[in-house]
């Protein structure tokens, strides 16, 4: 019987670990981890458990798609790329848009930061359904700050992403 994508992501995260951070930020003075670095970390493992990572953009949207070689199930995030016009700060968003969706959908935890505060990247919440995310699509426009927030906290899928993109919600 072949492994659910779900049983394979729950051996695999048992298996990551802290990401080390090895790039360091000069304007910010703090260090983070760079997407090669953290593809290169991970992708032993993807493969020991038969997962295919893919980071296409569509859309205006960077996603990071997590793929079951065995069933074709996958698991999504995504989000939307800011409006920019200079191509160096696009090209920046879309590593950083890479770098989150990736330790987001994945729950990653990584190394504290020098200033000793846990940086633990916190794993987003279960599915929020359809109902409670049309709820907070209406409440945006009179509540844009609290609504951003809420849905911050939870795993969106393409349906409720397009829905974002289309009434032009950037999270």
């Amino acid at each position: 019987m072949n492994k659910s994508i779900n049983e394979k992501l729950f051996a695999l995260q048992n298996e990551i670990g802290a990401i080390s951070k090895d790039a360091k930020n000069p304007f910010y003075k703090s260090k983070y981890f760079d997407i090669n670095s953290l593809i290169k970390q991970l992708q032993p493992l993807f493969q020991k458990h038969r997962l295919l990572l893919l980071q296409p953009i569509e859309e205006s949207l960077v996603y990071t798609r997590i793929v079951c070689v065995d069933s074709g199930e996958y698991v999504v995030a995504g989000m939307k790329l800011p409006d920019l016009a200079d191509i160096q700060k696009l090209g920046g968003a879309v590593t950083y848009l890479r770098r989150y969706t990736l330790s987001s959908l994945l729950g990653l935890q990584s190394e504290e930061d020098d200033d000793g505060t846990s940086a633990k990247i916190v794993k987003q919440g279960s599915k929020l359904s359809q109902d409670l995310f049309m709820n907070a699509v209406n409440a945006y426009k009179s509540k844009p700050k609290e609504v951003k927030e809420y849905l911050r906290k939870y795993t969106l899928d393409e349906v409720q992403l397009n829905i974002l993109n289309k009434n032009k919600i950037v999270l």
